[in-house]
């Protein structure tokens, strides 16, 4: 289980994350780049999984310009990505760096806010390719170097249409409930290892993806995603070791 209290109000040691290897997806923009900054500042060696290679070599700049740990860089694009382009991520990863420490799958695609009679085969495909089928691939061939760990992590994004769907959220919201049964059967299998697996609702986060789904919102009236790094920090860290196969709110409903 975790204190609740802990979690939401977590205040990380400089040092926390010194030493970990983390793989970050979604790398290049809005919440994935935040945590690559902000891991990087608590002395963790990220690894950036993204699209759009020029926003990754920013976010590399911008971890550089601040000091932290030397970044890598692995541009790849999962709604094409094959399981032979996971093979050779992780081929890359064993000879980098012989492990990695924790992964965080934060990447993922909206799709059309339509209802299920109206929707695309195409953009149905699209997202249960980016949300579910491409994070299965990537554990797959990341967990041999995870379980090399002896503190490894996993932490699936969620979303609370994931929990109970709602109209017109569509493919995202079934490919978020397939997250969340990945994360649980995952869990189940590596209950005896070194490695926690749990999934994390960010809640409303100031991103691109969030005015795409909600074009009339005021973007500062939502929490900016550096508000809700402490908990992410908790569960990469040593502190959260304890935390395992929970579905977790960053910002719970009072």
């Amino acid at each position: 289980m975790i204190d609740i209290n802990l979690f939401l109000h977590y205040q990380p040691p400089a040092d926390l994350l010194r030493d970990r290897i983390i793989v970050i997806t979604g790398a290049g923009d809005g919440i994935g780049k935040t945590a690559a900054l902000t891991f990087a500042r608590f002395g963790a060696t990220v690894v950036l999984l993204g699209r759009t290679l020029a926003k990754l070599e920013r976010v590399y700049d911008e971890i550089e310009a601040a000091g932290g740990p030397k970044p890598a860089i692995f541009p790849i694009n999962f709604e094409g990505a094959a399981a032979q382009d996971y093979e050779q991520l992780r081929s890359a990863l064993a000879n980098e760096f012989g492990h990695i420490d924790g992964l965080l799958h934060n990447a993922s695609a909206l799709g059309a806010r339509t209802p299920i009679g109206q929707y695309s085969l195409s953009d149905w495909q699209k997202v249960m390719q980016v949300n579910v089928t491409a994070p299965f691939l990537l554990t797959r061939a990341l967990l041999p170097l995870l379980q090399k760990s002896a503190d490894g992590r996993i932490l699936f994004t969620g979303s609370s249409v994931g929990v109970r769907g709602r109209a017109y959220w569509g493919a995202y919201a079934v490919s978020k409930g397939a997250t969340e049964t990945l994360m649980e059967v995952l869990a189940d299998e590596l209950e005896a290892t070194s490695v926690r697996v749990n999934s994390i609702n960010p809640g409303a986060v100031r991103t691109a993806m969030r005015a795409s789904a909600y074009p009339a919102e005021d973007p500062n009236t939502v929490t900016p995603p550096e508000a809700i790094m402490n908990r992410y920090l908790y569960l990469f860290g040593p502190d959260g070791k304890a935390v395992h196969g929970q579905q977790l709110d960053a910002q719970p409903k009072a």
